[in-house]
């Protein structure tokens, strides 16, 4: 029996660990041909053995989405061997500053998860919208519950306005593209346990904990079960949903 997403070649921003890496996995189970863009090649290595150990076909690509040119330059390349039809938009960045904080530091923050979470949704997307319409894709962007809520990080100025514009623009390109057949949907996670954020939630336990209090199934998430939903998404059992946001945050926002 042929796989969800067989046919189709998938990007995925950041699919070199997490999430990301979660989701391409998943993706080539389902029968994509799976292309991964990080800044990383050894993380984007990494992903590769582990679909190909699974006799999955992926292949990666070094890309800084901050590059406007060099997302078009990607895109270009990558249209050579076939147009994608799913585009993740995964790659994102946290930084928990109060704004109250050293002026310079905040500053900084600001501007790079700006750069990476928006303007680099923007940026690929942009580069990758001739081939999507093309081929009447789909669009995935990682949002947050923080594309809702703020109160129990009330020290993330930043990245709260990054995932709220990440939802605003899922609902005006899925309002844009609909008549070209293209959907656009966002996911919403909630505490996904990480490598990259290992380190905070050590040194954060109360922090984990309020979380969990509020989360009705009393567990963070795993990268599998953000993947679910990204299948659901790029596949044609959602052939009907676009301008939405899935939330999987194990029911915080239930409550």
């Amino acid at each position: 029996m042929a796989g969800l997403l067989q046919g189709h070649i998938a990007a995925v921003t950041g699919g070199g660990s997490g999430i990301g890496q979660g989701i391409c996995q998943a993706f080539a189970r389902e029968g994509a041909r799976v292309i991964v863009l990080d800044t990383s090649p050894e993380g984007a290595k990494e992903t590769v053995d582990l679909v190909k150990a699974k006799g999955g076909e992926c292949s990666a690509v070094k890309l800084d989405v901050t590059d406007r040119a060099a997302c078009k330059t990607v895109a270009a390349e990558i249209a050579k061997s076939g147009n994608i039809s799913i585009l993740v938009n995964n790659a994102g960045i946290n930084r928990r500053n109060p704004i109250t904080g050293d002026p310079a530091a905040v500053a900084k923050d600001w501007d790079d998860i700006m750069s990476i979470n928006l303007h680099g949704m923007f940026n690929v997307t942009h580069a990758f919208l001739e081939q999507l319409r093309a081929t009447k894709g789909r669009v995935i962007n990682i949002g947050s519950i923080q594309s809702f809520v703020h109160v129990s990080w009330p020290n993330s100025a930043a990245y709260t306005t990054s995932k709220h514009g990440v939802l605003g623009f899922t609902r005006s390109l899925a309002a844009e593209l609909g008549k070209d057949g293209v959907r656009v949907n966002a996911i919403g996670p909630g505490m996904i346990e990480t490598r990259i954020n290992a380190e905070a939630r050590a040194k954060n336990p109360d922090m984990v904990a309020k979380v969990m209090q509020h989360t009705p199934l009393g567990r963070p998430g795993k990268p599998e079960d953000i993947a679910g939903p990204a299948v659901f998404l790029a596949s044609d059992l959602s052939a009907y949903v676009t301008g939405s946001i899935i939330m999987a945050d194990g029911g915080f926002r239930a409550i």
